[in-house]
């Protein structure tokens, strides 16, 4: 993992397409500013993971459906 110090309006840049700016400071809480092209999805870590977690669950269902109807065409 790469750690980098920021200050207050500084940002760092990813790649030619994606910039990640401070935008403020407060108190324990740090608001970011992300600028990239619409074609990149950004999350927030926990609704990321939460979308991955029900991805595998529908895709879990779809199978259990699938063998389901299979077993019911026999």
């Amino acid at each position: 993992m790469l750690v980098l110090t920021r200050k207050l309006n500084e940002a760092i840049q990813i790649g030619d397409d994606i910039e990640i700016k401070v935008l403020s400071i407060e108190g324990d809480q740090i608001k970011l500013g992300i600028a990239a092209p619409k074609s990149v999805e950004i999350h927030r870590k926990e609704i990321y993971m939460d979308i991955q977690e029900q991805n595998n669950e529908a895709a879990n269902v779809s199978v259990d459906l699938l063998k389901l109807l299979n077993k019911n065409a026999e």
